[in-house]
């Protein structure tokens, strides 16, 4: 293992984020020494003056346990009724918990309508940054009682990276049933080797991280790399470690170098431009030609109606909407100024021309550069 100490170390405000497996004992209901150990080292973890944020699965899993479910169901209805069965076990066992260390808990059941909504995620940023200021952990989980396939996130390593974002943490800890990331399955190849330190975003880390999750959970090491890409939007290092590892969260904040260590290099993005980074529910794409792609990745310029020659989608004024490039690529996204009928009418025209085909302009740019998120660069 390397000396260089890990990124968590210097890391104030922290999410970490608990497997379906490691909650309820690969499927057999709450693993109540496991919710106690990870209670006392987040405690820990208090007492250094580090605020932290637990985003935990299980509630489905621990619903089908009490339910006498051996396999996860696929019908939504199903899955919603377990879920509600099992949050009640899941609320309580951390409550319980946490009690012990004095600290008390607030369950945050969030869904991914409430982070597309700029109002509403706005008043979720604001009720974790006040649970935080008053030594609360908040407990954070997917809604899965009303959530449908349109609106849910998939997974909570997802919902992990989107808390990393919302709350400007500096590390995002995924807590699995593996070791970390290897650079082939270790279950099929022997000689795969653990990634100890690699960039976030980087494209072979997902080449690496095929393969499916347990039959517990919704998430596999993919999700796991898409999220610590994700988190790197807001400058936030990811580390994904075992949970089974003894004091994991108190060793890594102590400096030593766990699981795989997947590092933010992007400059950190304003409030505004993460939550367009992070909009999961695009409402449209835009192809560019070559020279509008440079001009928003060498330039980052705004978006002009005649860098456009073509229009996917059916999206309003103000919508969230990606810039692709003629291979497919995307390069940015950003709201836009123009419904998708009226982008197609103006679409390959100069800016110039917006009145006499509209009758009227309200904006010279199709997506001003305030309003977008540059995702690559030339």
């Amino acid at each position: 293992m390397s000396s260089e100490t890990s990124v968590v170390a210097k890391s104030k405000r922290i999410v970490a984020k608990v497997g379906s497996s490691l909650v309820t004992n690969e499927g057999r209901g709450i693993d109540l020494v496991a919710v106690g150990e990870w209670a006392a080292q987040i405690a820990a973890l208090h007492q250094q003056g580090r605020e932290v944020v637990l985003v935990s699965s299980g509630a489905i899993a621990e619903g089908m346990a009490r339910l006498g479910w051996a396999k996860r169901p696929q019908a939504m209805h199903e899955l919603q009724a377990a879920a509600a069965v099992g949050q009640m076990g899941l609320v309580q066992a951390y409550e319980v918990a946490f009690a012990r260390h004095g600290i008390r808990t607030a369950q945050i059941l969030l869904t991914h309508e409430d982070l597309a909504d700029r109002e509403r995620y706005l008043n979720a940023r604001t009720t974790l940054y006040t649970l935080l200021s008053l030594g609360v952990v908040p407990i954070v989980n997917e809604n899965d009682t009303v959530v449908t396939d349109e609106i849910r996130f998939g997974d909570n390593d997802t919902l992990g990276a989107l808390v990393t974002n919302l709350i400007e943490a500096d590390a995002l800890i995924i807590l699995t049933d593996q070791a970390g990331l290897f650079s082939a399955d270790p279950r099929k190849n022997p000689d795969a080797e653990l990634i100890q330190v690699a960039q976030a975003g980087d494209p072979a880390l997902e080449s690496m991280a095929g393969g499916a999750g347990s039959g517990i959970g919704t998430g596999g090491m993919l999700t796991k790399v898409m999220a610590a890409r994700r988190a790197a939007n807001s400058g936030a290092h990811t580390i994904i470690a075992s949970g089974r590892e003894p004091h994991v969260l108190q060793r890594l904040a102590n400096g030593e170098r766990i699981g795989s260590e997947l590092r933010a290099l992007l400059p950190v993005r304003s409030a505004r431009q993460r939550w367009i980074a992070n909009h999961l529910r695009l409402r449209g794409k835009v192809t560019l030609d070559d020279g509008a792609v440079k001009a928003l990745t060498s330039g980052r310029k705004s978006l002009l109606p005649i860098g456009v020659i073509n229009v996917e989608g059916d999206f309003e004024r103000g919508d969230v909407v990606a810039c692709i490039d003629q291979q497919g690529r995307e390069c940015g996204r950003g709201l836009i100024n123009y419904s998708a009928t009226d982008t197609r009418r103006i679409m390959r025209q100069p800016t110039a021309r917006i009145p006499e085909i509209l009758g009227s302009m309200s904006d010279a740019e199709l997506m001003h550069r305030d309003n977008m998120v540059f995702l690559r660069q030339s």
